[in-house]
């Protein structure tokens, strides 16, 4: 290296160094103050992780003895108790288990209570759509035998579609309250389409055999 090259660089490091002597003689609270700071969030963050997964394990496990409740004679009482209690201070995934849960034995008491607390389900902008549209079917199902089917078939219609992962329930209770009604046509429609799913469960195809005997029979002559 040539001497100018040497004490050029030599010049160089040296107002780098003084600079940077300056700068945090000026702001050394300040990057002080970021580094305490940029640690707490880090810290703080770490926290929250543990603190989120050690809630769900503890609601894991109340989950888990609410089902050994439900299970156990004369529990009842108990395990309605558990579940009411998961869906007011769990978090959010158990919350919302308790509350299917809670929806589902009010269902096998009282059809229309049951159906109204999945209403209330489906009409909360806090659970996902997903979990949503299957409380729109489940609360379609326990009315499918009380109500007009006009009560429930829009909303049903609208999960019916390709992509909405509930659409072979909503498509055979649709077919099914063709058959109720005595509307084969309607029926048919909705059966063709379970037909022409790839995606069909192999359950579902095999009530299917049993829908499309009855549409190919027609219409059920009223009786005098």
């Amino acid at each position: 290296m040539a001497p100018n090259d040497e004490f050029i660089r030599e010049v160089d490091d040296e107002y780098r160094r003084d600079r940077v002597a300056q700068i945090w003689k000026r702001y050394n609270g300040v990057i002080i103050g970021a580094l305490i700071l940029l640690v707490a969030g880090v810290g703080g963050w770490r926290y929250w992780e543990h603190y989120q997964e050690t809630r769900a394990q503890a609601d894991a496990v109340r989950y888990d003895e609410a089902l050994k409740l439900a299970r156990a004679n004369g529990q009842d009482t108990e395990a309605q108790a558990a579940f009411e209690a998961l869906a007011k201070d769990a978090s959010g995934g158990y919350a919302l288990l308790a509350r299917f849960r809670l929806a589902a034995d009010l269902g096998k008491e009282s059809a229309e209570n049951g159906a109204t607390a999945y209403d209330a389900l489906a009409a909360d902008s806090n659970v996902p759509a997903l979990w949503q549209d299957l409380a729109r079917v489940r609360a379609a199902w326990l009315r499918s035998d009380i109500a007009d089917p006009a009560t429930f078939r829009p909303a049903l219609e609208r999960i019916a579609v390709p992509s909405n992962p509930w659409r072979h329930s909503a498509r055979e209770l649709l077919g099914l309250s063709g058959l109720k009604a005595n509307d084969m046509e309607f029926a048919g429609r909705w059966f063709d389409q379970i037909a022409a799913d790839r995606e069909t469960p192999p359950g579902l195809r095999q009530r299917l055999e049993i829908y499309t005997a009855l549409v190919a029979g027609g219409p059920i002559p009223a009786t005098q």
